[in-house]
């Protein structure tokens, strides 16, 4: 039977100044709804009545769970594997130069490797690549795919201190149960002045606004958090790490505003949702924190 987390303090901050901002369907696999609470102090949004750790597995049985398959069925599914490919080399132009030239061999950690597309590429691009992934269909992909034993998550705890320049999360801390304990453990395994990339969809942005309760990146359950650029600032300061900077990533927008479409009329429409996700991204070029999606640059101390 599953368990259910209801939180009385905010999960980023422990701040009891805690509203909630909307409720949510989940769209994907139980049509089940749940609400959405926002913290006063840090700006964080959750999602109330999560299921935990143990039951959360449930929710991502569906072959439409795109990041734990390699499927091209589909027009979105399709769409998605093409944006993938076209900035999986943009990630890697972002990793060296945030990583810097190192006279070593360069060690990058990705959590939440899914099907291994990132750390194929990071491994040819001259990389010493190590892999977290929890599904095991994924896990498999990537091996048989790539060649590259990815490992559970669990493995994170075990790891060397100070052994990786670069950690990177590609929309993956918004899953995680145990937010603290997965920032700490980033800063452990990374080297003085090492970094880490979080990727993660942004609720302050334009097209959160326009779809509200339709907008496809609160993904509930899944999405346990929901972060914005000061939520992020406070979680990186209580945990002696440096918000360095922000990158948008612009295509981000036009493949929620696609599947938001779809949740709020039951059909596509990709002009509409062309429409949003160009609008969303004007707004972003006068303010980066408005974009849909950002890249966070957290840098450990030289110390």
């Amino acid at each position: 039977m599953a368990s259910f987390i209801t939180r009385k303090s905010c999960p980023c901050c422990g701040s009891v100044d805690i509203v909630k901002a909307l409720a949510c369907k989940d769209f994907t696999v139980s049509s089940e709804i749940f609400d959405i609470m926002e913290c006063g102090n840090c700006m964080l949004r959750f999602t109330q009545s999560v299921p935990d750790q143990d039951s959360i597995g449930a929710y991502y049985q569906s072959d439409t769970y795109i990041s734990h398959t390699d499927t091209e069925n589909g027009l979105v599914n399709k769409l998605y594997l093409k944006a993938r490919n076209y900035t999986l080399a943009w990630k890697i132009k972002l990793l060296d130069k945030s990583a810097g030239n190192q006279e070593h061999k360069r060690e990058l950690l990705d959590i939440g490797a899914g099907t291994g597309a990132f750390l194929d590429k990071a491994h040819h691009s001259g990389w010493v690549v190590t892999g977290l992934e929890p599904d095991q269909g994924a896990r498999k992909i990537c091996l048989d795919k790539y060649g590259i034993q990815s490992e559970m998550p669990e493995k994170l705890f075990e790891l060397p201190a100070q052994k990786f320049d670069a950690v990177t999360m590609w929309h993956v801390l918004e899953h995680v149960h145990q937010l603290h304990e997965y920032l700490e453990q980033i800063k452990r395994v990374l080297k003085p002045g090492g970094v880490a990339l979080i990727a993660l969809p942004n609720y302050t942005s334009k097209d959160a606004a326009e779809y509200k309760s339709f907008w496809a990146a609160y993904d509930v359950p899944r999405h346990l958090y929901h972060f914005s650029p000061p939520s992020m600032d406070f979680l990186a300061k209580k945990h002696g790490m440096k918000l360095e900077s922000m990158r948008p990533m612009w295509l981000d927008a036009f493949y929620i505003a696609m599947l938001s479409e779809q949740y709020k009329n039951g059909k596509s429409n990709l002009l509409a949702a062309f429409w949003n996700g160009l609008n969303s991204n004007m707004v972003a070029l006068r303010d980066k924190k408005a974009c849909s999606s950002l890249v966070y640059l957290l840098r450990k101390d030289e110390q």
